[in-house]
This record gives C-alpha cells, structure tokens and sequence, in this order.
C-alpha cells in the first residue's frame, strides 16, 4: 500500500487503518492530490449467469465487504462497485460503513440501441436509489439513459465499448453515441490491448477535435483475483472532486489489460465459488433439487472443463480481428472529420 508520499508498505494496509478495528473502515488517505478507482468491478449481486440459465448460478459470488478489502489493500484510494442493473452492492458496503467517505454508488446499466440487438452497458457514478429506479426504467434505450444522466449532471461512461457491437447499427452513429456519452471506458482490464487502444485511440482524436469526455478504467472482474489491477486516476481528494475530475475529463486510465487467460481465470473462479456454493459456503442457497442438479451437471461436465479455456481464446482471437478491421474502417471513413463535426454541434 501507499503511504502519503506514494510508497507502498510491506504490511500491505494504508498507514491510516493501521491500529483500527478490523470492521472500521479505512480513512481516505491524503497523498499528491490524486485519487484512485478500480471503476468497474462486480459482486454477488450482479445477478444470475446467462450462459447456463437452468442452473442459476450467480454472475459473480463476490461479497462486497471483500471487494472493499481487496480493493483498498491493492492501493484504491475509493471504491464503488458496477453490479449490472443493481446498486444492492454499494447500499450494502454503506450499510456496513454508515459515513464512509471511500465509497460511492456505482451501476452498470444493461442498455439497448432501439430496433436493434445492440446491447451497451453504460455505467453511472454518484447516483441515489431514485436515479437507479429511473435508469432501469429508461435501460431499453440507451439515447434515454445517457440524456438522463446528462440532464442530472451524473457520469455516464460507456463501457467496453466494441464488446458488443458488431456492425449492428452503422459505425459512424456509433462513434456519434460515444461522442454524446459523458466518457468511454478506455482500459478494461478483461480486454485485450487491441481494444483497449483503439477506444484509447478514438477519444484522443476526439479531445484533439475539441471534443473532451471521461477516459476511465476498471478490472471489470468477477471475481476478487483482479480487483484493482486495472484503475482510474483523477485529481481530487475527496469522492464529489474525484468524479467532478473526471466529468471534466481529468482521468487516466492505468494496469492491466485483459488476456485469453485472465478471462479463462474469471471463468474458472466463478465456476469455483459456484461449487463452494453449491457445498452451502456462500450465502446463495440453492433448494434441494437445484443443489442436485448444480452437482449432476458439474459432475458429467469435468472431462470438459478444458472448454472455459478454449472458448476464451476464440473469444479472444475474434475480439482482436474484429478491432483491427473497425481501426481499419474509421481510419477509411475519416473519423477524425465526422468527430470533429459532432463536437462543433454538441
């Protein structure tokens, strides 16, 4: 950990915690005016798996105390936590730690670009159970979701920005979306680097042509392996200064980007903490014939548990081609020019 010059200590726990009772939580500590985030990161209230919806195993086991701590003992300064659709995670850590000024609610909204099947997840920072009720209703399209977050001065950040998108709706109306949104996701630490720069790429251009947003990072993990190995950085020392910073365009988006393995790891902490919870040692409980089930299938299955790894490097080797060909595609249809013209209109 950091002490306020910027060193990290060897007991790995910030110098103001030391001494403190183990249920209290850390002070924000006070060092070169910066502060740091890991801005997207999971718990056990991110909801169910989709890939094998029959077994209803959870998107992440996580417990959000244990997100704190991990997150806090590998140098975050804040912490929040981006469950989708759900601020349960962050309620609960405030619950826990009435006061705490190291905390701020965060969301991963589940959105949609109308008329089609574009699904983009954009992610809200500093909201109330009032902006969470209103943003799930808005969720079926992603203009509305952004206009409100706008409208209530909130940091709307699209995240993983070419994940989902395969040429759904035509590239440069997406570039127009980027642009409107309050920032882009440019380090995601699930990611490949080949992303990773060109979203990076894409909103230097941007800030060249005059139009300046958010540039943020998160681990984007679902397990605790990586939290805060991918983060943010803003000016500030406080929580409201830091994403203040950041709405005007002060981040930076530092760690690690993602792997066909890093991935392939989530898959198999997840699978993990699945079986721990079908052993009842977490706090999910499953009923009797569901446990069953749970235990049947991942019986039958263990001959194939090679498959996590292999689907994450195809996934991997898809999300590097398709990168290089839309790099390929702004570069022919100048996008420099058409960003240019929407920050003229914004």
């Amino acid at each position: 950990m950091a002490d306020v010059e910027g060193r990290w200590s060897a007991s790995g726990i910030p110098p103001s915690a030391r001494g403190l009772h183990p249920g209290c939580v850390f002070q924000l500590p006070v060092r070169r005016g910066i502060l740091r985030a890991d801005l997207h990161v999971h718990s056990c209230h991110s909801g169910l798996n989709g890939n094998l919806p029959f077994l209803r195993s959870l998107d992440c086991y996580s417990e959000p105390d244990a997100v704190y701590r991990r997150a806090r003992a590998r140098g975050m300064d804040l912490v929040t936590i981006t469950d989708h659709d759900s601020i349960d995670g962050c309620l609960e850590l405030l619950s826990r730690y009435p006061g705490a000024d190291d905390i701020f609610v965060g969301e991963e909204v589940s959105c949609w670009w109308p008329g089609s099947a574009l699904e983009i997840h954009v992610a809200a920072y500093g909201h109330d159970e009032n902006d969470h009720r209103e943003l799930q209703r808005l969720r079926t399209n992603v203009h509305d979701v952004l206009a409100y977050l706008r409208s209530r001065r909130l940091l709307g950040i699209v995240n993983h920005p070419f994940h989902f998108y395969k040429g759904q709706v035509p590239i440069d109306r997406y570039v127009e979306l980027l642009a409107d949104a309050g920032g882009v996701e440019v380090r995601n630490g699930t990611m490949l680097a080949v992303q990773n720069g060109l979203v990076a790429n894409l909103m230097e251009i941007m800030r060249v042509r005059g139009v300046t947003r958010a540039t943020v990072g998160g681990s984007d993990t679902h397990t605790l392996r990586r939290v805060g190995l991918t983060w943010t950085s803003a000016p500030g020392r406080t929580r409201d200064e830091f994403l203040a910073s950041l709405r005007a365009g002060n981040g930076q988006a530092g760690g690690r980007h993602g792997s066909s393995a890093s991935l392939a790891a989530d898959v198999y902490g997840v699978v993990a903490d699945y079986w721990k919870s079908l052993a009842g040692l977490t706090r999910h409980e499953y009923s009797l014939p569901r446990r069953a089930l749970g235990v049947g299938f991942s019986a039958v299955s263990l001959p194939f548990q090679f498959t996590p790894a292999l689907v994450a490097a195809v996934q991997k080797s898809s999300e590097a081609a398709r990168c290089r060909e839309y790099a390929r595609v702004l570069r022919d249809q100048r996008a420099p020019a058409l960003i240019q013209s929407r920050g003229q209109g914004a």
